[in-house]
């Protein structure tokens, strides 16, 4: 289904392809530093850098241009000529490596692929290319008048190519096709069956490379690839692509549209040590851009994602289209990339049409709200939520890989919360203290949003559904399902503001002392605390205030009828730290003005 996907969206490249950018069948794109111009016989005339500037952070670098040139599949430590495109070793004879012998044969073996493709050609770019590879001799290169001053830079290890009178000669039509003809009488793929196209057609023997996958080989790695007799199935031995047989042309299509996706910012992202590329079956670049706003990868600094996001998720509840006239019915495919030695690994492959994912993912930020501080985004991304995940003194801040792509599924498909993510969450609450200089919180938003979104996607999330809200639930008891727990995290709360209230300034709180205990053992740690808590209110200015809301809460707890828990289970520890944030936060709001008696200016 991968594969078939991506050979639809090549084809879709092709229909959109204004400017000949996506290569067809039998070429592909290359990186080239340097272009040889040929006189007519064959003789070297001019040396032309082909490199262009590129921004890289605060300098100006020059980098080898991109052109599309004759193919060039995989080659290793084989000699395998390119045509037309190629290091100074197949096409000069001459390279830095310090081994002659090889070079030489490097040199032999693209002497007779381009003597063998032009012969006979009628194009005069052909001509003046057979040529050069009749009369070249290596063992002069030193010696011409033309290439010897640029030679240490030609050998350097760039991809080199030919023009003939101002044009390169790639581009040629009478060249490019009798490369396209000598490639199809050359064919030594066997004829079967392709499993994506499901026609007859040469097997690709080799798939191609995939370049741009973060921490996979720089050279490129295989998205399909047997290398092992273990590997392949009865009859299939020796033949490694035919294990799986695949058409040469949907090889070519789908490593072609891979490799475009994944060198456009747009349609991919980093989650952890997974690519994670998108593309919707649909050449409409706004499906793309949606999807983006969606997931917070906005990279301009002078939008707001908050607002967009709002703006968007209007337009969703009310119904109106998202975006002019898309169709939110289009399929829209997400792919997870990791690497894995000279191969890549799919993560996840998920496939829906764009408008259910619309709504999988408002839904995603409708669990995700909390009450938050006015400093604080509206939205949280993928991005910070991850974050909540990982120790913020840690030098990798790298969340956990699966666990990251299954939070990602989680939210693109509507599925449940992975449960690593909810522990996580669980542990660095546990681990961590407040510290006002490394800015770091045991109990963040973010922690709580997403204790709270994972609970309400639990199997008993029903359960829990009157505390499964943005903000302080006053009402709520602890004869409700997980009423204790969460009344227990308020009271906890409330303890705490007591001694804050009787030592202003104070450097250590219970919180840091005892909040992971009275989070997993109540019973343990509670008449504890409330004994602490009368010396605290006897000392506090408005202790009154405090002793109230102790012992409000210890009404809806019915401490005499039922005592404390010896233990919480992690779905009533997540609704402890809940209860204790929504207390919190509590605190900062604003009265509620009193009721005025004023004349509204009518006469009786």
């Amino acid at each position: 289904m991968i594969l078939q996907s991506l050979v639809e969206y090549y084809e879709i490249l092709l229909q959109k392809d204004k400017d000949g950018s996506i290569p067809q069948p039998g070429y592909s794109p290359a990186k080239v530093s340097y272009a040889l111009e040929l006189s007519p016989e064959g003789e070297i005339l001019g040396v032309f850098s082909l490199r262009v500037k590129q921004q890289r952070g605060k300098k100006e670098v020059e980098v080898p241009q991109v052109l599309l040139v004759p193919e060039q599949d995989t080659r290793a430590v084989n000699i395998h000529p390119y045509f037309l495109c190629d290091n100074s070793g197949y096409l000069l004879g001459r390279d830095k490596k310090g081994k002659p012998e090889r070079t030489a044969a490097c040199f032999a073996a693209a002497r007779d692929l381009h003597l063998s493709v032009l012969e006979g050609t009628s194009s005069p770019a052909g001509k003046a290319v057979y040529q050069f590879f009749t009369r070249w001799d290596p063992a002069l290169a030193e010696e011409h008048p033309i290439l010897a001053e640029y030679l240490d830079e030609l050998i350097g290890g760039g991809s080199l190519v030919f023009t003939f009178d101002g044009r390169f000669v790639q581009e040629d039509p009478i060249v490019k096709a009798q490369w396209e003809q000598w490639r199809t009488s050359h064919s030594e793929s066997p004829q079967m069956q392709c499993l994506v196209t499901g026609q007859e057609s040469p097997v690709a023997v080799l798939h191609p490379k995939i370049k741009g996958v973060r921490g996979a080989q720089s050279v490129g790695a295989s998205l399909v690839s047997f290398n092992a007799p273990a590997y392949e199935s009865y009859g299939r031995s020796g033949g490694q692509g035919l294990n799986a047989p695949v058409g040469e042309y949907a090889a070519f299509a789908y490593g072609t549209a891979l490799n475009w996706l994944l060198s456009n910012r747009q349609h991919h992202c980093q989650v952890g040590d997974t690519t994670v590329v998108y593309w919707a079956a649909d050449p409409n670049p706004q499906f793309v851009d949606l999807f983006n706003t969606m997931m917070g990868n906005i990279e301009s600094e002078e939008e707001d994602p908050d607002h967009l996001l709002a703006e968007l998720f209007t337009h969703v509840e009310r119904g109106d289209p998202v975006a002019g006239d898309l169709s939110l019915s289009t399929p829209f495919y997400v792919l997870g990339l990791a690497p894995n030695a000279a191969r890549l690994s799919v993560r996840f492959f998920l496939q829906s049409d764009f408008g259910t994912m619309v709504q999988n993912i408002h839904r995603h930020y409708r669990d995700l709200s909390i009450e938050r501080a006015p400093y604080e985004r509206e939205y949280l991304t993928l991005y910070w939520l991850l974050r909540e995940t990982v120790n913020p003194n840690a030098r990798d801040k790298i969340p956990s890989s699966p666990m990251a792509a299954a939070t990602l599924r989680a939210i693109i498909m509507g599925d449940s919360y992975p449960e690593a993510l909810y522990e996580s969450v669980l542990l660095r609450v546990r681990a961590e203290q407040d510290n006002t200089e490394r800015r770091t919180h045991k109990i963040t938003r973010g922690r709580a949003a997403i204790i709270k979104a994972c609970l309400l996607r639990k199997p008993q999330g029903a359960l829990y559904r009157e505390v499964l809200t943005m903000s302080l639930n006053k009402e709520y008891s602890g004869r409700e399902p997980g009423g204790q727990a969460y009344v227990l995290g308020r009271l906890f709360a409330v303890l705490e503001k007591a001694q804050l209230d009787a030592n202003p300034g104070i450097n250590t709180t219970i919180k840091d002392r005892y909040f992971t205990s009275a989070c997993t053992t109540p019973a343990a740690v509670f008449p504890t605390l409330l004994m602490l808590a009368q010396h605290h209110i006897s000392k506090a200015r408005y202790g009154y205030y405090s002793d109230q809301q102790i012992g409000d809460l210890l009404d809806k707890l019915e401490v005499d009828n039922r005592p404390y828990p010896k233990h919480l289970t992690l779905e009533e520890q997540g609704l402890f730290i809940l209860g204790y944030y929504h207390q919190v936060k509590a605190r900062y709001e604003k009265a509620d003005s009193a009721d005025k008696n004023t004349d509204d200016g009518k006469e009786d």
